[in-house]
């Protein structure tokens, strides 16, 4: 043999046998309570076949009957496959024998909170957290249970404590931004927004708004006066709006408003969206818009996605005016980015895009008889609670804007809004 090939035999051995072992350790242990728990949750995850994890499960349990963890997870499996009344028999087994099993705790509060039983998942919930009060998981349950019971306050008091724990539950930080707009009964809100023109307008526009909102339990209901000075006239502007709460999965968006002082607003503004909140912390919206000036009426189409991650909210929207409306299909788009420092209203945020909004209040005016035409834009956010009632918002926006073919102005808007809370 080579002195060479010498040299290479030992590393050779040593390399058979750590395969060797590797492929014994890799092979399923079917002999022990812990290699059946880990082969059962093989056969479940990875290969969707319950009835074998089961199979597994029951000879786990004859070898160890007071094994926490394999009765936990065949309750799942029983819950999964819509066996409740084994699922519970499982979960109360670990929970009568180890009332501080986390586990437990929350296997149990999520077989009664998927058939919609929420009063028993809250008692389990609480009972849980009496235990484990500091538990992320059971806390965004007991949020969540709240939620679905339509007791807004409670479930954002819950959502305070989470989010002072880890303000960067993804989870959290979705939900608390839902419900916002529903844990305070009573909103009144007033705002006034400066629009400077270099070039296209020679005045800048002016524009105030005062709404009073009240939460009930099938969501927020708000009533808005608007005024405007456009064009050195004046002008006012009656809208409702409404966040219907569907279920905890749905929610909807529906508003109307509507002017005499034409030039100075839209006549008719209308608009309706659904809302779902999605898996993995991201939500959609779907909806259509309505806008009619002294002419005919328009109808603008609109798309949604957003994706909270950690202390941030991504998202981007596209509207689409149809051929129908305008000489040629209109399209406007934005991207948008939010930093939540704090709470739902304490965060910083960017946004960018192209084209103008139908749901831009102070801009709105420049959508009636549009040509299709050039324009992007850039704006700032800030928003941050004082006094526990009291909301404080900044926003700054850069447009520039193609207003007449082959000639462009710069547009820049800034805005102040308070509300208050009771």
């Amino acid at each position: 043999m080579s002195t060479h090939l010498k040299k290479l035999s030992l590393p050779a051995i040593l390399l058979a046998l750590f395969c060797i072992s590797f492929v014994t350790v890799s092979a399923q242990d079917t002999t022990t309570a812990d290699g059946l728990f880990l082969s059962a949750r093989k056969a479940a995850f990875d290969q969707k076949d319950y009835p074998r994890a089961k199979a597994y499960l029951y000879k786990g349990l004859s070898i160890s009957p007071d094994y926490a963890d394999l009765r936990i997870f065949l309750g799942r499996i029983y819950t999964w496959t819509h066996h409740y009344d084994s699922a519970k028999a499982c979960f109360l087994y670990v929970w009568k024998r180890d009332p501080r099993n986390e586990d437990a705790a929350l296997a149990y509060t999520d077989l009664e909170y998927w058939n919609d039983h929420y009063e028993e998942a809250l008692t389990i919930c609480t009972t849980g957290l009496q235990a484990h009060p500091a538990s992320e998981e059971l806390l965004l349950r007991k949020a969540k249970i709240l939620n679905a019971m339509k007791r807004f306050a409670a479930a954002d008091s819950v959502l305070r404590q989470l989010l002072h724990i880890n303000k960067d539950n993804t989870a959290a930080r979705a939900l608390d931004n839902r419900l916002k707009e529903l844990s305070w009964k009573n909103k009144i809100n007033s705002s006034y927004d400066f629009v400077y023109f270099d070039k296209q307008f020679k005045d800048p526009w002016h524009l105030v708004s005062l709404d009073y909102g009240r939460s009930t339990k099938f969501g927020t209901i708000t009533g808005r006066i608007n005024y405007a000075n456009r064009f050195r006239e004046n002008g006012v502007q009656y809208e409702l709006e409404a966040y219907p709460h569907i279920s905890p999965t749905f929610y909807s968006y529906a508003e109307v408003a509507y002017s005499n002082n034409d030039g100075v607003f839209p006549q008719w503004r209308g608009g309706f969206s659904l809302y779902a909140n999605l898996p993995s912390s991201f939500e959609g919206e779907l909806g259509v818009r309505y806008l009619q000036f002294s002419g005919s009426p328009t109808w603008i189409y609109t798309a949604y996605l957003g994706k909270y991650y950690k202390s941030w909210l991504w998202g981007g929207r596209i509207y689409l005016t149809p051929a129908t409306y305008t000489p040629a299909v209109s399209v406007s788009y934005s991207l948008s980015a939010r930093y939540y420092y704090g709470g739902a209203d304490d965060l910083v945020g960017v946004s960018a895009g192209y084209g103008i909004s139908p749901d831009d209040r102070y801009n709105i005016l420049q959508l009636e008889g549009r040509t299709k035409l050039t324009s992007y834009n850039v704006g700032v956010f800030f928003k941050k609670k004082l006094l526990r009632r009291n909301v404080l918002s900044i926003s700054a926006n850069w447009l520039n804007q193609e207003y007449l073919p082959h000639t462009i102005g710069n547009q820049y808007q800034t805005g102040i809004a308070w509300q208050y809370r009771f």
